[in-house]
């Protein structure tokens, strides 16, 4: 177990996107979110207090968590005197980034010393097996986006909360790192084994009872070159009974790919049904998550109105408006 509460390590991160990690975390679970420690040039803030790490220490803090989400999931030298300073000071260190915290061994050698851990999530835990398509009792829902970082979880989880409040059996499926830091368990599915993909969903959504919804958090996009391989896994692995569209209007261009746009929410709907109808050919398309942070309400509110009126499906920012309308889509499905 990861010893609570957190400092969410921000880094020298270039924008809030690359923080998406500790935002998460700031966001789902703010109580263990004691406070943020920034590089000069970080460009994210959460809007927690900013400590050194003698100050997290005397606070309370047990962990510093790697709140970067960078390109490749390296961990940076520039950062490595803050990690071995809280290794230092006794604090464990927890991170989702490919680039394992037990492979420096600089970090390594000082855990040992101090008899502190390294905990590096998005290493697979489990065999997974390879995906047999059979269905599953229960019903699942996935989170599907135009592109990277648009929304997917925060979709999820708004969902299972919603369905939670209408008395629905409702609960979250983590697959990527910051979920597994939300929830304490999940499948770090861009780590896995290409083959064992899609296995790993159906493990991680297993049979469930008939009015049971399983909210399986999004990775990816079917239309962004680096991480098409992680979504179509998900689709097939979940065999969702239930697609919500996700979306982040205004972007330039596909997060990391400067020379491709964004798909259209109807690409994206016509391909993603298309994909999932060959594991459910009872899937459906029941609504679309907006993400709205960049606007004000009354541009959020009407940008909201005017898909809905195009797309023909309920429409709303989840974490702004609620899920409610999204939850009441999943009727009689």
């Amino acid at each position: 177990m990861i010893e609570r509460p957190y400092l969410l390590f921000l880094g020298d991160a270039p924008d809030k996107l690359a923080a998406k990690v500790a935002q998460g975390i700031r966001d789902w679970r703010p109580d263990n979110a004691v406070g943020q420690l920034r590089l000069p040039g970080c460009k994210a803030d959460l809007g927690l207090p900013d400590l050194s790490i003698g100050e997290a220490v005397e606070a309370g803090v047990k962990t510093l968590v790697i709140g970067v989400a960078n390109r490749g999931g390296v961990i940076s030298p520039a950062w490595k005197t803050v990690l071995i300073e809280a290794l230092e000071a006794g604090l464990d260190i927890a991170s989702g980034l490919h680039n394992l915290l037990r492979d420096e061994p600089e970090l390594a050698e000082r855990a040992r010393e101090r008899g502190r851990q390294l905990h590096d999530v998005r290493v697979p835990s489990v065999a997974y097996p390879i995906a047999n398509g059979r269905p599953r009792t229960g019903k699942r829902v996935l989170a599907v986006g135009t592109d990277c970082s648009v929304g997917k979880m925060y979709t999820a989880l708004c969902l299972e909360k919603a369905l939670t409040e209408k008395g629905v059996k409702a609960t979250f499926r983590a697959t990527g790192q910051t979920g597994i830091l939300i929830t304490g368990e999940g499948v770090p599915l861009d780590a896995v084994i290409a083959d064992f993909m899609a296995g790993s969903i159906e493990y991680l959504t297993p049979d469930n009872e008939p009015d049971h919804w399983d909210l399986i958090e999004g990775q990816g996009s079917l239309f962004h070159a680096s991480y098409s391989g992680v979504t179509l896994a998900l689709i097939h692995g979940g065999h969702p009974d239930a697609l919500v569209l996700c979306d982040e209007p205004g972007r330039p261009h596909m997060r990391g790919l400067p020379d491709y746009r964004l798909p259209s929410l109807e690409a994206l709907r016509d391909l993603a049904l298309s994909m999932a109808r060959i594991v459910n050919p009872d899937c459906k398309v029941v609504g679309i998550s907006l993400n709205t942070s960049a606007l004000d309400d009354e541009a959020a509110l009407k940008l909201c109105e005017e898909t809905e009126a195009r797309m023909g499906l309920p429409t709303v920012d989840p974490f702004r408006h609620g899920a409610k309308r999204l939850a009441d889509a999943l009727d009689g499905l």
